[in-house]
């Protein structure tokens, strides 16, 4: 049988920390943990969206166990004073779903001079990771679980332009972010057993899922392709529940295991229930994972491991 929400145990007691919990896939999971006893920590840019995802969750379960606290990817200084503040009150994490992300959009800057796609994606979550390992490490049985995608397998990491300064193409830039999920994927988990054995790394992808990701590079730019993609969410796109059940697998599953990725089974990935999904060989590629690692910490100031 396939796997499902059915299939996650009792979470009474443990601490999730869900980015970009008010919207789509991170808004599904937050919701399914809750009704698993779950107590969630939603971490969101916006505080009046994030208000409005929690009410919804709550109406659905009133006995919720929901800490709904600001984060912006896009800023060292947001994330360092998110991290500070939940480790306060909440000093032992079970799990973190690295799961906020945008897809496609005209370059911009962070707030810290990063192009917005590697900047939010890979190296806002590479710096809250590290600013949270402590408070994961002193759980019995942790779990960083990083949402990538399928198109990681175009992805390249360009050393030489990391920041799309003499050449940007938004798809290769979210491919390149893509590529940089999996590479801090393996990389942890080559690197926690050493210092942290009771903390496992782990990635999936979402398929095809109707969400509100494809619609802010559209918007941004005022372009007609966003019908393309509203019409694709309409007729062809799983339910964003549906993208939600291989980062629910990945967080929850107890015989989910360190260095895993999963995905939907079906064609080419798009849909179906959570399995296990191969990653593309420059993913595993070791020598690049290390050199991200190292430019990683240079440019967050987030040093670990």
């Amino acid at each position: 049988m396939a796997w499902g929400t059915r299939d996650i145990l009792d979470q009474s007691g443990k601490v999730f920390v869900v980015t970009g919990a008010n919207s789509g896939i991170g808004l599904e999971a937050v919701e399914v943990l809750a009704g698993k006893g779950a107590r969630v920590v939603m971490a969101c840019r916006s505080a009046d969206k994030a208000k409005g995802a929690a009410d919804r969750v709550k109406k659905k379960h009133p006995s919720s166990l929901l800490d709904v606290r600001s984060l912006d990817l896009a800023s060292l200084a947001s994330i360092r004073a998110f991290a500070e503040g939940v480790t306060k009150d909440h000093p032992v994490i079970d799990v973190l779903v690295n799961n906020a992300g945008i897809m496609a959009i005209p370059r911009t800057l962070t707030a810290d001079g990063f192009e917005m796609q590697i900047g939010t994606n890979h190296l806002g979550h590479f710096a809250l990771t590290g600013l949270l390992l402590p408070a994961l490490a002193r759980a019995t049985s942790a779990r960083i679980v990083t949402v990538s995608s399928a198109v990681h397998q175009g992805g390249r990491i360009q050393f030489d332009d990391l920041m799309g300064e003499r050449s940007y193409d938004k798809w290769s830039a979210y491919m390149q972010s893509k590529l940089a999920n999996m590479l801090f994927m393996y990389e942890l988990d080559r690197r926690l057993p050493t210092a942290h054995a009771s903390v496992a790394s782990l990635s999936c992808h979402p398929g095809y899922a109707a969400t509100n990701l494809q619609s802010v590079g559209p918007k941004m730019e005022r372009s007609w392709t966003g019908a393309i993609f509203d019409t694709g969410n309409a007729i062809v796109a799983q339910s964003a529940a549906s993208g939600a059940l291989p980062t629910l697998r990945a967080a929850t599953d107890p015989a989910a295991r360190s260095g895993e990725y999963y995905g939907p089974r079906g064609p080419l990935g798009l849909w179906g229930a959570p399995v296990l999904n191969k990653t593309a060989s420059r993913s595993r590629d070791e020598s690049v994972a290390r050199q991200l690692w190292e430019r990683s910490m240079e440019l967050t100031g987030v040093r670990y491991l």
